[in-house]
């Protein structure tokens, strides 16, 4: 419940805090005082947008704060959901500043709109006439049956494994297309992977063809080259080898004279060894050397066979030609698993709807249970408001697909005189029955739910007398389970309360100010009696607002 608000710089409120208990509260003031811009304030909280106009000091930053007990709200798994620190006495606070920038806190953690406005939806229900259209809807009206069937787990079940059988029909849809994929390209597939199977690629081979290549190729040049080094190395006149020795023996004649000829005697020789095994190696490379056509032509096939490959496949190296190899594999075994995959799929969304059929059974079944009991109460209370030829129905179908919350299509039937037949709400009912209604329905939802704070706004406007008795007696009613504010107009209503505020305005040099005051009881008799006869109080007005407030 609201316990504590304050506003503060907010269009005509420049400072403002109220207390409030957990019964019965009134709120008057003529118009234009400023009771919307109480509303206002609380739609802050609530996660409405806000602009600078709302700033009455355009320098100064607009606050508004409300403290609400929550610990019967059962709301610590939105505050662990939301990442929020959970208190059972919750604070938010809503800033505006000069510069058009708007925070959100929620026990000094700051949040988005979003989250606001979610929290908020559990904590205050402002009801004004044109509030009263969500009676209309589909889904308000399956939540007041819901309310009285009072199945909360059995729906709580029935939406888990509704979002289980909508997640799994989405996992068969993506693998069937991924299996008529797959069907569409199997031959291309299988022939490409039977193309790259066929050559037989190896990692590396690529780079060692293209050298075989390459000497088989121009063998005859490498014969020519090779052979002419040998000659010039192995000459025995004037061979490389043959002159490196004479220049062996001329430095180990003077090698005993320095070290540094030493030095050069021991390098010549290193070069000779070297050399020596350079000319074995010349000669071990032209004995390797074969002519050999036929190896040509096939080293030559492989490596076009590569080229073509890689070129089809728009890759470089035969590394890429053999992943490309693994990934038409792996389609061939998925195509495979795909099957299992669909088969376990369908036998899992056929036990999940027996499931879900089973329960929107139970969901059905509860809420035709819960009709005569709505209908009975709601007939009992808008016949008090002055509808004593009002009559109620419900059109109840079973859909075809499964809903939100079960299979049934529900539509609220009304006839307000005898002779009457029975049409939708919205098209038959006008906005004084509809305010009516709405009252029954709340009234009737205290019964059998933990509502939120409730604020009535002149939801009596159309009535009078007995009637306008009647509102108030159910409003106040309804505070014995939970917070109910009115702002009313009506004399009848606001001696129901039993804590009443007016709201009033008044000039203090250039500027106007709104303010919000508890009244005492005796500022009740004269609010009321001014109600009641306007600013000019008679005798009579005084003794029957006494009466009123008895």
């Amino acid at each position: 419940m609201l316990t504590q608000l304050s506003i503060k710089n907010f269009a005509l409120i420049e400072q403002l805090e109220m207390n409030f208990s957990n019964q019965f509260s009134i709120i008057t003031g003529e118009t234009g005082a400023g009771k919307s811009i109480l509303l206002g304030a609380l739609g802050l909280i609530l996660g409405k947008r806000a602009d600078l106009t709302s700033l009455k000091d355009k320098e100064q930053k607009c606050i508004v704060e409300a403290h609400f007990q929550v610990d019967k709200y059962n709301l610590k798994d939105f505050f662990a959901q939301n990442d929020l620190d959970y208190e059972d006495l919750t604070i938010i606070r809503r800033e505006i500043l000069p510069s058009g920038k708007s925070r959100a806190f929620v026990n000094d953690s700051p949040v988005n709109l979003s989250e606001l406005e979610a929290l908020g939806s559990y904590l205050i229900d402002i009801h004004s006439q044109h509030q009263t259209r969500e009676l209309t809807e589909e889904d308000y009206q399956i939540q007041i049956l819901d309310a009285i069937a009072n199945h909360q787990n059995i729906l709580n079940n029935y939406q888990q494994t509704l979002s289980k059988f909508k997640s799994e029909k989405n996992t068969l849809k993506k693998l069937l297309a991924e299996k008529e994929a797959l069907a569409k390209e199997a031959d291309y597939n299988s022939f490409l992977l039977e193309e790259l199977l066929a050559a037989n690629l190896k990692e590396d081979e690529q780079a060692e063809l293209e050298i075989e290549f390459e000497k088989l190729n121009n063998v005859e040049l490498i014969k020519e080259n090779l052979d002419k080094s040998l000659v010039i190395a192995n000459e025995d006149q004037i061979g490389v080898l043959q002159n490196l020795k004479e220049i062996k023996v001329s430095l180990q004649k003077i090698a005993a004279l320095s070290p540094d000829f030493q030095n050069l005697s021991d390098r010549i020789s290193s070069v000779i060894i070297e050399f020596d095994d350079i000319i074995s190696e010349l000669e071990a490379q032209t004995d390797k050397l074969i002519n050999d056509p036929e190896r040509l032509e096939l080293v030559n096939q492989k490596l076009q066979t590569i080229y073509n490959l890689q070129k089809k496949h728009n890759v470089a190296t035969v590394t890429d030609l053999l992943q490309i190899q693994k990934d038409l594999d792996a389609k061939v075994v998925l195509a495979d698993d795909l099957d299992s995959q669909i088969q376990n799929s369908e036998i899992l969304l056929k036990e999940l709807d027996l499931v879900l059929e089973e329960l929107a059974g139970i969901i059905s079944v509860n809420r035709k249970n819960a009709i005569p009991i709505l209908v009975n109460k709601m007939t009992e209370i808008v016949t008090q408001l002055g509808m004593p030829n009002a009559r109620f129905e419900f059109d109840m179908k079973s859909a075809e697909n499964y809903l939100h919350s079960g299979k049934d299509q529900i539509q609220m039937l009304f006839s307000a005189n005898k002779g009457t037949d029975f049409g939708l709400l919205k098209k038959v009912a006008s906005g004084g029955e509809m305010s009516r209604i709405m009252l029954a329905i709340k009234a009737v939802l205290a019964e059998y739910s933990k509502l939120p704070t409730i604020i009535f706004d002149e939801i009596d406007t159309g009535v009078s007398g007995e009637i306008a008795h009647k509102m108030g007696d159910i409003m106040k009613k309804m505070s014995e389970k939970m917070q109910v504010f009115a702002i009313t107009h009506l004399p009848q209503i606001a001696s129901k309360g039993q804590q009443h505020y007016k709201v009033f305005k008044f000039d203090q040099g250039e500027n106007t100010i709104s303010e919000l005051k508890l009244l005492s009881k005796e500022e009740r008799v004269v609010e009321i009696a001014e109600m009641l006869s306007g600013k000019d109080i008679s005798e009579s007005a005084i003794t029957h607002a006494k009466a009123l407030l008895n």
